[in-house]
Formats: C-alpha cells, structure tokens, sequence
C-alpha cells in the first residue's frame, strides 16, 4: 500500500503491554530460517531468564538448546524439518510464570544469504548468486541494490517478505516497493502492493539479453528505519493464482497455476483430510518451488467450471445440485460469468463468493442473484470484507442465475473466484473475548492454584444451548465449565491445577457443541491476533489461531476465595462480595482484584484492591432494573507484583505478575420486594421537614426491614426508619441547619435492607428531591 492509500500501516506493540509476568518478545532474529536446516534464534524483550519452551502453531520444528543469560535476551537453536510448509509460523514461548506475545516468522526453500553493506547506490549492488533469500534492514532514507546475472530468456522472480514478517522492532512505518533495473538503471519492472503477498511486493521479468541486473528495494516515501525484509530472488516460478481454486478433501486434483511469467503449467495436488477449510499449496516446476503458498479451499460441495462464453443471462453455465459451487476467472476487463441452477419455493439459500480470502485473488467481486429472466433479485458486494455475500430467500420453484464481475469493471488472468450456494443451516464459532484491546487472550495458571477466562460463541441460524469442551490441556490442569444457555453469549470457564502439577504449556482446543443432538452444530475456536493495522485501526494482518496458549506456571504466594453470597442480589439493588486472599509468610503486597465479568445488568468497581498486608477486600456490585434474573456462576480475578522484579513497580505498576482467581460462586439475581418512589419535600434553613416515600410490596418478607436516607445535602440530617411488609408509606424527619445551601437538591436515594438467613438484601430507589429554602422575612 502506497502512502496515498487509504490507510498507512502501524505495526503492533503488543510486546510492551503484555502483562509482566509473561515472558515478551520485543525482537526476533532471523526472521526466517531455511527448511531442512537450522539457525540460532535470538529474542530480545523481557522474562526471558526463565524461559523453557518454544510453542509453534504449526508442525515441523525442534528446539535443540535454550539459552538465556540474562533477563532480556535469549538464544535457542532450532531446526525445521526438510517437510516443512514453507511461508509463515506462528510461535509464543513458555518460561516459570506465564506465556509470551505471538510472533511470526517464515520459512522458506532457498538458501540464506545476509545484506553487506554499503549497498546504498547503484553503483554499490551487493552482487548474490540465484536462487537465494536475502535477509537485511532498511533503515532511514536506505535504498537496496543486489545485483544478478542473468543469461537471454531467463526467468527472474523477486519475491519480498515485509509487512508479513509484522515486525516489532520497527520504529517506523516500512511501505516498500521493489524493481529490477538494467545494468544502465533502466527501469524493466516494478512492483508494489502485490495482492498475493498480502500487499508485499512481487517483481518478475524476463530477461532480455545477457548481462547483469540489479533488484532494487527501498520504502516508497524513503522513510524506514530499522525495518527487516526478506527478498526471495532467483529462477524459480511465481504464479498469482491457481485454478481450479478449491477442491474436496483428499481429492487429488490437476492444477493450472496462472500469471508466471513464462506461462501456465500444471500441477497435480492432493488436499488433505485435517477437517480443515483451506490449504495451503506450493507451486513447483523444473527451477524450483515458490518461495510461498498459494490457498485452496477444501470442501466436499460439488463444484461446477465455468465455459465460456457466459457472459450473458443465456449463455449461463448449468450448475446442478441443491448444494453446490461453481467457479471461474474474470479474465478481461468487463468480463461477467453467469451461472444457472434450480431452487425450490420455501429454501433460503446462502450464496457467498470466495475471492480476496482465502485466496488473495485481486477481484472486488459484486454478486447478482436473479431470476430466470434475468431481473434481480438480491445483490451484495462486501459484506463482511472484500469478497460478497447473499442471503436469498426463494419464492417459487425455478431456475434461478448468479452473477459475477469485478466492482471497478476490471479483469484479468487471476482474477480467480468460488461461488458457493447452500441452504441456510445452523453454524458456530468459538471465541475468546480480549481481555485487554488488540492483546489475544492466553491462559496462566498457577500450580495448585485457579484462574478463569471468558468464552464466547458466535452463533448463526439457531440460539440454542452451547456445551463447551477443552482438548489438550498440560497433565494437571483441569476444566469447570457450564452450559451456555440460549440467548447466552459468552461463560465463565475456571481452571484448576494439582498440586504437584508440573510446570508445562500446550496449544489447547476449543470445540462448542449445540446440546440438542437434532442440530449436529459443531464449532471450533478461531482466534484473531492483529499483528499490523492501519488508520483507524483497520485489521491488515495478523495471525488465526484454533488453538488457546495454556500455561501452568511456578506456584505464586497467595490464593483467593470468594465469600458466597448468602442473599440474592435484587434488581435495583446493591450488594458487597467479600473477597478473601491466603498470603504465603512474607508476602505482603497489595492485590487488585476484580470481577472476571458482570452478570447482566450488573456492575462493580474495577478498582478495588486487598491493601498491602491485609487479607480481605470488598467489591460493590449494583443491578438494574433490567438485571438478568437467575443464578448466575461468578469469580473474581487477582493481580498482584513482586516488590524489586524487573524494577519493582508493586500491584498496580509493570510487576503484575502473579495471577489467579477466585472459585466459582452463586449469584442468585431476583425481582425486588418492593417499589419505592419518593415524594418531592421542602424545608427553610434551620427547621425540619418530612420526607415521604411511597413503598408499593411486589412480595412478601419476614421480620422488620431497615430504611435510611442517602444523598442529603450538607448540614442536612436524617434518622433511619423501620417497616415490615405491610408497610404502605415511609416517613423520614429532616432537619436542615442554619448553614444548609439553598437550593434544589435531587441527590436523594432511600436505601433499604430486608433481613435474610442471618443477612440482609438491599434495594435502593435515587431521584429523590429535596429544597431548602430561605426563610421568610420576619414580619414588622
């Protein structure tokens, strides 16, 4: 993306906002690694001291030997395997007490040649062989030169890694544009902005006479500073897109890779059976292999090509099925394809085109849904992003059309989609809220300790109960979970560790399944982290995980229980939850504590802490009118610092390390017993007044409940009340100082407690109103 664009890339700091008792990857070097070799790694950030294991999201790699010093650096040998998906790894590290940021890194098939400077000028190319991948810096101002040697009708391509490498060390925004020059400086080609490479950059030619040329990469404004990149440069092919672009699982297909340079060739691929919806494929002729996959979509709907010409509303191809795909090229600009295919009155189909994602094809599809002869229907164009979707009622038996082309009426060779039409079926997703904006959720669990986090469904087409399962956990972590009952979004799920429980981290799977058997709704986690957004935040690239990062780290020096509520919690009401912490000997700090989440129409302070040395705390907690009736399992979560660690900082400064939570506990939210409304009231300074409320029973209560005044004015008192339930009116004395400020007071709350099970409920109504007055001139 060029400066002029829409948006200008910013890069992600998530390594300085984790929480400190994670280890943090500021920096990582290399940034990729050959396949079939191996490289020493070196991280800078912090908690590396302790670090013990290396968590990839992907298969394919062994950790030979970690090392760390000290605190900030660390150093482990890794070796990937000779069958290694080549592009992009995600991977986190495990130390003592807790889980790192994600990082990516490449792999690639070429072997690893480093930037020597100066190479600033033309004149000054660092002269590399074929077929390598060059890793280097741009820095403020920097330009790039390499030069090759290239024999008549060879085939050059350049392939750069940048915004995909989602650097942290950056310090500025790195918007590159790559070109391959003649030994005169005559420009032969150029690129930036590649739509295949996620808006990195992709330059080919072929070469027009012997001699050498020179690749050229700097950023497009000439700004950079301490921006990596890797430039994969050689004779390999680079096709922009494969067709057909999706097939079924374990089906081997025939492939037409489109756009290299030297023309299409084929391939044959078998798509893997992992249950999973894309994949990732490498195109490979006689020089070699691409530096980076293309996408497949794997699905077992019956897909249908398009002939040529389709171009109009009769000339459409056939597609049969009630479930199907059908799939082409708009290969000129202009172009449209259409599609024919039966539907039946009652069926609501959906029908979604498949484009930029997954397979990062340059079309800006608009989608056309129409009748047999031709009238629309329905028509999308990015909804949800880029690529179009539909949802189409069908209202009577036929033959129906689809609709294809590009939204700026552009075109070309790899302008590759999928449609897919089916009917409107139950589907579900499994999420994990953010506990902190744009920093993915991680689980740290303490030995023989708890902590809790939130998890979400993402339910389309049915609203029903949701069970959710955990695979995987480190041997002595244990799930609690509940249902999440319909109409329900997100649950509260606690963990427990033994005792004895090893310190250990695993990638653990998230399945939600519909609890009635008659849907069959099975849903796995996908988890987002933005590694690189742009101008308002806008996503542009990050990391999809199916799997949560799970830790049990070293035992800390307290633990918290949660007092279990003996009364309900009315709506309209208040109530104070007691949170109590057992410290171990010496540890003194103060702990913060809040809520893991508020019930419906609930809320607490999220600044409430246990003081240092004292061992209890409370948090208020409030409903509303509106608070979801029930019971609901809640928890509160703790933090707390170790005094001097990475500098000190205490509970609330950059040594919150040490986290658990509380156990589950019962909140009972029910209807009030009464409605109260206040009557407004009047009184001159020094004299007294009456204050009536209006108590109108919705229930029952036993015994003698308590009512008081809050919110008077100043130099205003007033003495509590008692009433039972057969209670119509309260009445409260005031009395107003000489000093009491004239004026018109609606402060006014009337707070009641009803005695329960050796306790009490309390009910509170605001928008009383209170004047106080001047008095009267005395008259003469």
């Amino acid at each position: 993306m060029s400066r002029s664009a829409t948006f200008i890339l910013a890069i992600i700091l998530g390594a300085s906002v984790a929480c400190a008792g994670d280890p943090q990857i500021n920096g990582l070097v290399p940034y990729g690694i050959q396949r079939g070799t191996e490289a020493t790694f070196t991280i800078n950030g912090s908690g590396l001291a302790t670090v013990k294991e290396f968590l990839f999201y992907t298969p394919g790699f062994t950790v030979k030997k970690i090392e760390a010093e000290k605190d900030d650096v660390l150093k482990a040998v890794i070796a990937v395997s000779q069958d290694c998906q080549l592009g992009n790894h995600a991977l986190r590290i495990r130390s003592l007490g807790g889980v790192s940021n994600l990082r990516m890194f490449t792999v690639g098939n070429l072997p690893e040649v480093g930037e020597t400077e100066p190479n600033s000028r033309f004149d000054q190319a660092q002269t590399i062989p074929l077929n390598v991948t060059v890793s280097g810096v741009i820095q403020a101002e920097d330009v790039d030169h390499f030069a090759v040697e290239l024999e008549k009708g060879d085939r050059l391509n350049v392939e750069l890694e940048g915004l995909r490498l989602a650097s942290v060390s950056s310090a500025a925004f790195f918007d590159p544009t790559l070109s391959i020059r003649a030994a005169d400086g005559t420009e032969l080609a150029k690129s930036d902005d590649a739509p295949l490479v996620n808006q990195d950059c992709l330059c080919s030619l072929i070469a027009p006479q012997d001699g050498k040329y020179v690749v050229q990469l700097r950023d497009v404004a000439f700004g950079g500073a301490n921006s990596p990149y890797r430039l994969h440069i050689g004779t390999f092919p680079r096709p922009t897109a494969v067709f057909p672009p999706a097939g079924k699982p374990g089906e081997t297909l025939n492939v037409r890779w489109i756009g290299d340079l030297t023309g299409d060739f084929s391939q044959q691929i078998t798509l893997p059976s992992d249950g999973k919806a894309e994949a990732a494929v490498v195109a490979q002729d006689v020089h070699g292999s691409a530096p980076s996959p293309n996408v497949l979509r794997v699905s077992d709907l019956p897909a249908t090509n398009e002939h040529e010409p389709n171009d109009e509303a009769k000339t459409a191809t056939s597609a049969a099925g009630l479930a199907l795909a059908v799939q082409g090229i708009i290969e000129r600009p202009g172009d449209v394809d259409f599609y024919r295919f039966a539907a039946k009155k009652g069926q609501q189909l959906d029908v979604r085109v498949y484009a930029r994602k997954p397979f990062r094809s340059p079309l800006d599809a608009i989608l056309t849904i129409h009748n047999a002869q031709g009238g629309t229907i329905a028509s999308n164009d990015d909804t949800g992003g880029p690529d179009s979707f539909a949802r189409v009622p069908i209202p009577a038996d036929g033959e129906y059309l689809i609709s294809v082309r590009d939204q700026l009426k552009g075109g070309g060779a790899d302008f590759v989609y999928r449609v897919e039409i089916t009917e409107t079926k139950p589907t579900l997703v499994i999420r994990l809220p953010e506990r902190r904006q744009y920093i993915s959720t991680t689980l740290v669990v303490p030995q023989n300790n708890r902590n809790a986090v939130m998890v979400a469904a993402q339910r389309q087409n049915f609203n029903g109960e949701v069970a959710v399962e955990f695979e995987g956990l480190p041997p002595g972590m244990y799930a609690e979970t509940i249902p999440m009952a319909a109409g329900m979004q997100e649950i509260p799920v606690l963990f427990h560790t033994d005792a004895d429980a090893s310190p250990a981290g695993a990638l653990v799977g998230i399945t939600g399944r519909a609890s009635d058997p008659k849907l069959n709704v099975v849903g796995r986690l996908d988890q987002r982290t933005m590694l690189v957004r742009g101008q308002n935040n806008v996503d542009v690239w990050g990391h999809n995980a199916d799997r949560m990062a799970t830790v049990i780290a070293e035992a800390i020096p307290y633990s918290l229980d949660l007092v279990p509520p003996k009364t309900p919690l009315v709506r309209g009401g208040t109530m104070n939850l007691k949170v109590i912490a057992k410290r171990a000997e010496g540890f003194k700090d103060p702990i913060s504590l809040r809520l893991l989440y508020n019930p419906a129409g609930t809320a607490s302070s999220g600044f409430v802490s246990i003081p240092e040395g004292q061992s209890e705390a409370v948090i208020p907690l409030t409903a509303n009118n509106g608070a979801g009736l029930g019971t609901w399992k809640i928890c509160v979560t703790g933090r707390s610092g170790i005094s001097g660690r990475r500098g000190g900082g205490g509970a609330f400064g950059p040594d919150e390390s040490h986290r658990c939570s509380t156990q589950f506990a019962d909140l009972k939210i029910e209807e009030p017993y009464f409605k109260l409304s206040f009557v407004k009231a009047s009184v001159e300074q020094g004299k007294e007044t009456t204050v009536t409320v209006k108590v109108q029973k919705l229930r029952d209560f036993e015994g003698e409940a308590t009512a008081e005044l809050a919110g008077l004015p100043a130099n205003t008192s007033s003495e509590p009340v008692k009433f039972t339930k057969d209670t119509s009116e309260l009445t409260f004395k005031v009395k107003a100082a000489k000093e009491a400020k004239p004026n018109r007071y609606t402060s006014l709350a009337c707070v009641t407690k009803i005695p329960l099970d050796s306790d009490f409920v309390s009910q509170t109504v605001t928008g009383g109103e209170l004047r106080i007055d001047t008095p009267l001139p005395t008259k003469k």
